[in-house]
């Protein structure tokens, strides 16, 4: 009995099932419908598969290394120091070609510092004084440049200090000393790798030899492949002048961006660089522009040390690499192409709300779209009456076997 009742269950799992369609000879709905899936089929081939490439896998995940090199000399003669050849040893810190540098544009020179006891510079506010209780010996000048020993000097109103002495000289620079630094060039050699699809490539094009190398200077129009910059042309095209930037500094960034498409050739995928200022933000204010300090030690005939304090200004260089590269694969098409499809669902879903519940013959659509399966109800009464007079009926006719055998009888 069992297997009887499981048989047809079984059996209808092999049934196929479609759905039934009603056509609705609705010209607004039907030019609605067909212009939104004309919207979907212009989304789904422009926007996700020709301008996203949709149909392609994406990695981010950039390795890069960068290497750079400076070249040029400027030649200075300061009151300080007289004639001074700078070269890159000097003016570039630090020397190894990382990727964040510092390149000197100007720069304030303390010489002949020695270890010794002088006065606090009055443009110190901690150190200024009015007596020996305002210098408490063996306290820390705030923003200055030594212990104070606890006398007040009458002489400049500031506290005495043990430290390195003279004081450094503390002016702001209106004129920047190394100003032919605009003609120095930045040699940036780039390297990336894509892990995902083991593709490597560098920003200096094989087939360039040396003598292109030392002769080019990047123009995007003209050598948008040259890895050579000239530091005044980097900062111009920031949108800023050199000329200003070089007397208190500043912050450059150098964006190297690599956009890979691996289903073309290789030859293709290239560097975009751009350039902004990075320290825009704090431009004609009191902290504005780039300087720190470094000092160089000497030794005089005696074994006695000295040094040379300078407080260098310039521009600081950022280089950031950043890209993605994409090559075809069959599951992101998929994917995309069946998103497609939903949407087209979305559509039809739309037209049947606007159809069936916003036009003025809806309830005449909802009539043809659903049906209702009812079996007709019969009263009490009726049903008794109709099985007794059957019954009545079924006792009156005979058998089937024994009408036929009646009809046989009569014939012969």
């Amino acid at each position: 009995m069992a297997a009887a009742t499981s048989c047809p269950f079984f059996l209808s799992l092999l049934d196929y099932k479609t759905e039934k369609y009603v056509i609705a000879q609705n010209k607004k709905v039907g030019v609605l419908f067909r212009v939104f899936q004309l919207a979907v089929v212009g989304y789904l081939v422009g926007w996700v598969f020709l301008w996203k490439k949709g149909y392609q896998e994406r990695e981010e995940a950039l390795q890069s290394s960068v290497i750079t090199k400076l070249k040029g000399v400027t030649l200075i003669n300061s009151s300080e120091s007289g004639l001074h050849l700078w070269g890159p040893e000097d003016y570039v810190i630090p020397p190894q070609g990382e990727r964040v540098f510092f390149i000197v544009t100007n720069y304030i020179e303390t010489p002949g510092q020695r270890l010794g006891f002088c006065p606090e510079s009055p443009r110190v506010p901690d150190g200024v004084c009015a007596d020996h209780a305002d210098c408490p010996d063996g306290e820390i000048v705030a923003a200055g440049h030594g212990i104070k020993t606890g006398r007040c000097l009458n002489d400049t109103g500031t506290c005495e200090i043990h430290g390195w002495c003279p004081v450094e000289s503390n002016y702001r620079p209106v004129e920047a000393l190394l100003k032919k630094a605009e003609n120095f060039t930045i040699y940036i050699k780039n390297y990336i790798r894509f892990p995902k699809f083991g593709f490597s490539k560098s920003n200096v094009l094989d087939g360039r030899n040396d003598t292109y190398l030392k002769m080019c200077t990047y123009n995007q129009l003209h050598h948008p492949y040259c890895p050579i910059f000239r530091l005044g042309d980097l900062v111009n095209w920031t949108g800023h002048s050199f000329e200003d930037l070089a007397v208190v500094g500043g912050s450059i960034g150098v964006l190297i961006e690599w956009n890979c498409d691996l289903d073309k050739d290789e030859s293709r995928c290239g560097p975009r660089y751009s350039f902004t200022r990075l320290d825009v933000h704090a431009q004609g204010s009191v902290s504005s522009g780039y300087n720190f300090r470094f000092a160089r030690y000497y030794k005089d005939s005696e074994g006695g040390m000295y040094r040379t304090l300078y407080k260098v200004y310039g521009i600081r260089i950022d280089i950031m690499v950043n890209g993605q590269a994409g090559k075809f694969s069959i599951i992101p098409t998929v994917v995309n192409i069946g998103s497609g499809l939903a949407l087209m669902g979305a559509g039809v879903f739309m037209c049947d709300m606007i159809l069936l519940y916003m036009m003025s013959k809806s309830s005449l659509y909802r009539e043809k779209k659903f049906e209702t399966d009812r079996k007709p109800t019969v009263p009490r009464k009726h049903r008794e009456g109709r099985t007794s007079k059957a019954g009545r009926h079924h006792r009156k006719r005979p058998p089937a076997e024994h009408q036929k055998l009646t009809v046989v009888t009569a014939q012969n």
